[in-house]
């Protein structure tokens, strides 16, 4: 019997394996997505009589002398290189063949965070900075794509086909951004995103970065820049008004050509019965810049 059987084995090794169409050997299912740690079953099922049907893999492997179909079953993935391959060996041709599992073993980053790249503190409007994402242990990259948001808007999307690995990485991706006053406020996120194929879950997996709040530094705007000529009717209360938008918000200081003019308040607006005629000139700046805006007022006699 140990001779008749060692010949069967040296038979068997005349063959080599094939694979594909011809093979017989069905997998159920044929694609397979399972997260990191969870159970995960396959069946392999062979279409003609088969004499040894099994899976080669280095965790679970099995095999049948007796059944048409053998299971593949793990509680718990967690080996990245798994690659289970299901064998047959049939009496007619062809006599070996073998069907390799697409098994996806995936996992969503440990973190994904966004920050500014040599860079602290305010932007200012009009200059190029660059924000970096950066994603923690994720696998695999390949099906990874990075979205950048501002507000509720999609600005930006990387994706990582054209890497290979199948286990957890660190990728990063950078945004640049020239921010205006408009943008003050503003806040970025980016999204880590697995799109695993019609066999994955879901909505896909994603994580979230921690929103990055970006405060933008502009100069003093004036809502009304152009030069002001009032009529000063004796009696009458009169307001020269110098408001400006800015980051940091703006301090103003006021100026008078007539030199009897009382001491005037630092404020955006002047609003007093007793301003004299002359040329009053408003100067509003922060840490950026300082802009000027200059009111005329004239003597009007009442009923003129």
């Amino acid at each position: 019997m140990g001779i008749n059987f060692l010949k069967w084995i040296l038979t068997l090794c005349m063959f080599h394996f094939v694979s594909g169409e011809g093979c017989s050997l069905i997998l159920k299912p044929s694609r397979v997505v399972v997260g990191f740690g969870e159970p995960v079953s396959v069946s392999c099922e062979a279409a003609r009589p088969v004499r040894v049907l099994g899976w080669e893999s280095a965790i679970s492997a099995a095999h049948t002398q007796q059944e048409l179909s053998v299971q593949w079953k793990v509680d718990s993935l967690i080996d990245w290189i798994e690659e289970p391959i299901c064998y047959g060996v049939f009496f007619t041709a062809p006599r070996q063949c073998e069907e390799k599992l697409n098994l996806v073993l995936y996992k969503t980053p440990d973190s994904v965070s966004i920050r500014p790249v040599n860079h602290t503190g305010p932007m200012v409007e009009g200059k190029e900075y660059q924000l970096l994402c950066e994603v923690q242990n994720i696998a695999p990259v390949q099906y990874l794509t990075l979205r950048w948001y501002k507000g509720q808007t999609e600005v930006y999307n990387h994706s990582f086909a054209e890497l290979t690995s199948s286990s957890p990485v660190q990728v990063s991706s950078v945004l640049m951004v020239t921010p205006t006053k408009a943008e003050n406020g503003a806040q970025y996120r980016c999204v880590a995103e697995l799109e695993l194929g019609p066999e994955g879950p879901r909505p896909p997996p994603t994580v979230t970065s921690e929103p990055l709040n970006a405060s933008v530094y502009f100069p003093p705007t004036f809502l009304s820049p152009e030069p002001e000529v009032l009529d000063l009717v004796v009696g009458a209360e009169i307001t020269l008004n110098c408001t400006a938008t800015g980051n940091p918000t703006p301090v103003y200081s006021w100026q008078s050509s007539n030199p009897n003019e009382e001491r005037m308040e630092d404020e955006a607006a002047l609003t007093s019965p007793s301003l004299l005629p002359g040329t009053y000139t408003c100067t509003a700046s922060n840490a950026l810049e300082k802009k000027s805006k200059q009111f005329v007022v004239k003597a009007k006699t009442k009923g003129v």
